[in-house]
């Protein structure tokens, strides 16, 4: 392969001056294609000496870069992105699919209501009753069950209500007959409603008074309950993951009624045509195969792991 004068292999590209003078010279040849879907491709024209045997002329190089991802919007819970869970995942399901995921981390409520408007490609959140309408709307189609973990019940080591156990139902009530301070998330997120639906079971309400809504997501809740020495209800994961604990410990865990599962739902493209169906397909599908759960099987904090999946038990 010869060289010519200008320091430029013919068929492979390197660096040399005539290329470098000739995008200084007329930038406005270099040209870049954009969008989500787009392939960036760039085209210089170089005038180039290709020595005495070839003479002199003009020659086109061009070179293409790959396209770059589809990238599917995805609502989320507060948990799942604040236990760095999403850290972990995301890079996997790039490297394997292609699909890029970018996170809007709310409550559950905020979510649902998110995908509502078409705003996201799917759904990653844990209320079960809420799924239930946001399907039964026609918003949603293809719910998967893809992990779990746990709720528990946040409070000072002097525990001062006498809440701790394994009862959570006890807990609640013990909290409900002390001037004890709660934190409460108050803002439609799946472990609000978990909250709301504990003080229905038993039966009973937070002293007036003693309840401070954040309106916030569950870090915000646990630091709140961290500087007031109030109790508060939290996911494990972000528990784990959380590390200005002042006095807090866990008192109650355990207790069946504090299940937390986690489902993907995509957005009905019959709904809302403009959703990235195929990409939220994609993820569906690698969050429920054998990928996804082992990436989800493989995510600790400390040693432990915040978050089971189940969707192969029920495959």
């Amino acid at each position: 392969m010869k060289e010519g004068r200008g320091g430029l292999a013919v068929g492979r590209l390197t660096a040399s001056e005539p290329l470098v003078a000739a995008a200084a010279a007329a930038p406005h040849r270099l040209c870049v294609g954009s969008g989500r879907r787009h392939l960036l491709r760039w085209t210089l024209t170089v005038l180039w000496p290709w020595g005495e045997e070839a003479g002199s002329g003009w020659a086109n190089v061009a070179w293409a870069q790959a396209a770059p991802p589809a990238v599917l919007t995805l609502a989320s819970t507060t948990s799942t992105a604040q236990s760095g869970l999403f850290d972990h995942l995301w890079p996997l399901f790039r490297r394997d699919s292609a699909v890029a995921v970018r996170v809007v981390a709310v409550g559950t409520g905020q979510a649902l209501d998110i995908a509502r408007r078409g705003d996201a490609d799917a759904v990653l959140v844990h209320d079960v009753q809420a799924e239930a309408r946001f399907l039964a709307e026609g918003y949603g189609i293809d719910r998967r069950e893809i992990m779990r973990n746990d709720f528990v019940l946040i409070g000072p080591r002097t525990d001062p209500a006498g809440a701790a156990g394994n009862d959570i139902v006890r807990a609640m009530r013990r909290l409900a007959n002390s001037r004890a301070a709660v934190v409460s998330r108050g803002d439609r997120s799946g472990t609000h409603e978990a909250e709301l639906r504990l003080w229905a079971e038993a039966g009973a309400s937070p002293a007036r008074g003693t309840v401070r809504e954040c309106g916030c997501g569950m870090g915000a809740a646990l630091n709140m309950a961290a500087a007031l020495g109030a109790y508060v209800l939290s996911d494990r994961a972000t528990w784990l993951a959380f590390r200005n604990r002042a006095d807090l410990a866990v008192l109650v865990e355990g207790d069946a009624r504090l299940a937390n599962p986690y489902s993907l739902i995509r957005v009905n493209p019959a709904r809302h045509p403009h959703v990235q169906a195929q990409a939220a397909l994609r993820l569906a599908d690698w969050l429920s195969g054998p990928l996804g759960q082992a990436a989800i099987a493989a995510f600790t904090i400390d040693g432990q792991r915040p978050f089971v999946p189940t969707a192969a038990a029920r495959r």
